[in-house]
């Protein structure tokens, strides 16, 4: 018989449980939950677990509070790759990558494009400037060591996302900063949690569960607490849709309020709402990156609570969706996290030009889409592609990082990750054949049309492939994969030897259909740098606080237009600590 497998919120319970048994005596605070509290949390996210432990390593006690059930503890980071963004680390420099933080910062404000009044103290960007230098400074300073002192470890080669547009003070990332933990997103949640439960069983944090805001509670100016309703209990497994049946109703007081409620990834009709013109037509179609839940509505509470929302229309959505196979909540959608050799084209059989190339310029080419009239694109590939460049987004889709699997990890050597596997053998999305008239006889079946034309599909494939003749050429994508392959960090792992689509010995080919995913909120509530919410006028609302994705990241938007990648749960965790701490300090 197999040992029994304990999972790590179990473990962390239990730690918590005997910690409270070891308490000489326990203190009063946890038994009466609903009165006394020094401070308030609203969403039981990654940025609402870094902002409770801040509070509760200053001696504060605190109440976090959260909609769904306990399983869904930790939020939308659980669900992610445990990718965070680092400048001039120690796994960098392994790599022989040079990286520096005024390197870091120029890439920064060209991925951002900051327009909206930086030096305005009413300008929508003017706090969120002043966060990303924050931020800049904290990623090549100390969160790394900070970080590893909580018991992080990271994956050796560092990943190069978002490589951007071409230009040196452009969007993008000049060198490779994407670092994934060592155990994916639960392994970003875990020391946090960790603290929140030894909080509660020394009687300074009170858990309350299927407890959903519902009114931001005001008293001469000041807020005061929240009031809202009490949801029937609910055992659905994390990221299951919970009921909404109400069970009760709950008021809870402290002159402490932290809304950390997360973005609203799951509302297409709020999406839709503030689809940005920039960006073409908001897409009739899409799928989901994010739990039902991710919704959106504290945004709004917090609104008519006075807060001020900006930068509404910067949104970061991702362009290589895939239908899941096995959805675990509606619409579910998991991301490639592509190599740079497919071929991307558009719904007709178009080639897109530079910079939309898998994994350079998300949005640009999420506009290239939207332009082209449909709601999704094709990548055409090869299996040897396949093998060594398509990875899979989140946590359960990467068992051997995310279980910490040695073994496991080194299974991607020699054959295609299982989970990928599955993808290409149930996912509606894949087509695989030996020739391609069969190729493209499969696209349009799958696409329910004929739009893609095989004579016209093959002339471009056919221009691609003379271009592979040589070591140099004219074709950027082609320059990008040579450039690519002189990255140890990429030939090792990250992409597949250069070579014609066209090769029989790289074959089978492949072709996906991409759907457009969304995922994430750039822009939110307006906060200063200690995170207080700001109103219409600019100044601090007496007594609340906001973090993470639903204040973008600090700020209302510290990513500007764009993300450079690896820096949502960073967001996450740096304004959940600068809120944490700036309101103890005030208590």
């Amino acid at each position: 018989m197999g040992t029994p497998r304990i999972s790590r919120r179990a473990a962390l319970a239990a730690a918590a449980a005997g910690a409270a048994v070891s308490q000489v005596a326990t203190p009063v605070f946890g038994a009466a939950a609903a009165a006394g509290a020094d401070a308030i949390v609203v969403g039981g996210g990654l940025a609402g677990l870094v902002a409770t432990s801040e509070l509760v390593a200053a001696g504060k006690t605190v109440v976090l509070l959260d909609q769904e059930p306990e399983s869904g503890l930790g939020g939308q980071a659980f669900w992610s790759f445990g990718g965070l963004f680092f400048v001039d680390s120690a796994e960098q420099r392994l790599m022989g990558v040079k990286d520096s933080r005024d390197l870091a910062w120029q890439d920064w404000l060209g991925t951002a494009g900051f327009d909206r009044g930086i030096d305005t103290p009413g300008g929508q960007d003017y706090w969120a400037y002043r966060w990303a230098q924050a931020y800049v400074d904290f990623a090549s300073g100390e969160k790394r060591s900070w970080l590893a002192g909580l018991g992080m470890q990271w994956f050796p080669f560092v990943g190069w996302a978002e490589r951007g547009g071409g230009l040196g003070d452009g969007h993008g990332n000049s060198v490779p900063r994407f670092h994934v933990t060592w155990g994916t997103g639960p392994a970003v949640v875990e020391p946090f949690e960790k603290k929140v439960r030894e909080g509660v069983a020394a009687g300074k944090v009170v858990l309350k569960f299927r407890h959903r805001v519902d009114e931001i509670v005001k008293t001469g100016g000041a807020v005061t607490g929240v009031r809202g309703a009490v949801l029937e209990p609910s055992t659905v497994a994390r990221g299951k849709p919970s009921s909404r049946t109400v069970a009760g109703n709950f008021e809870l007081s402290a002159p402490v309020v932290i809304v950390t409620s997360g973005g609203i990834g799951a509302n297409h009709d709020l999406i839709r709402q503030n689809w940005p013109a920039r960006l073409g037509p908001a897409p009739r179609t899409m799928i989901t990156g994010v739990p039902a839940h991710v919704d959106g509505r504290m945004l709004g509470i917090t609104q008519t609570a006075g807060a001020r929302l900006v930068n509404p229309d910067r949104m970061w959505h991702y362009t290589e969706g895939l239908r899941n196979y096995e959805p675990i909540w509606p619409g579910h959608g998991i991301r490639i996290l592509p190599g740079p050799s497919s071929m991307w084209f558009d719904a007709t059989g178009k080639r897109f030009r530079a910079p939309d190339w898998p994994g350079y310029d998300t949005l640009h080419t999420l506009g290239s889409i939207t332009a082209s009239g449909y709601d999704y694109s094709w990548f055409v590939s090869t299996q040897k592609i396949v093998d060594k460049e398509f990875a899979l987004s989140g946590s359960e889709q990467n068992p051997d990082l995310t279980e910490k699997n040695v073994w496991k990890l080194l299974t991607r050597i020699w054959q295609t990750p299982e989970p990928v596997q599955r993808f290409q053998r149930y996912g509606a999305d894949f087509v695989q054949a030996t020739t391609l008239p069969e190729l493209v006889s499969g696209m349009n079946r799958i696409a329910g049309n004929n739009l893609i034309n095989l004579a016209d599909l093959k002339r471009q494939i056919d221009a691609r492939d003379r271009e592979m003749d040589n070591s140099y050429s004219k074709d950027a994508q082609v320059m990008g994969i040579r450039n690519a392959l002189s990255y140890p960090g990429d030939s090792l792992s990250r992409t597949a030897a250069a070579h014609k689509i066209l090769d029989p010995s790289a074959g089978p080919l492949v072709a996906v259909r991409l759907n457009i995913l969304t995922r994430k909120t750039l822009g939110g509530l307006q906060t200063d740098l200690q995170g207080r919410v700001l109103n219409a006028a600019g100044a601090a609302i007496p007594g609340l606080y906001a973090a993470g994705e639903v204040s973008g990241f600090g700020g209302g938007g510290v990513h500007g237009y764009r993300s450079l990648e690896g820096t949502f749960l960073g967001g996450c965790i740096f304004s959940g600590r600068q809120a944490g701490r700036a309101a103890a300090a005030a208590l």
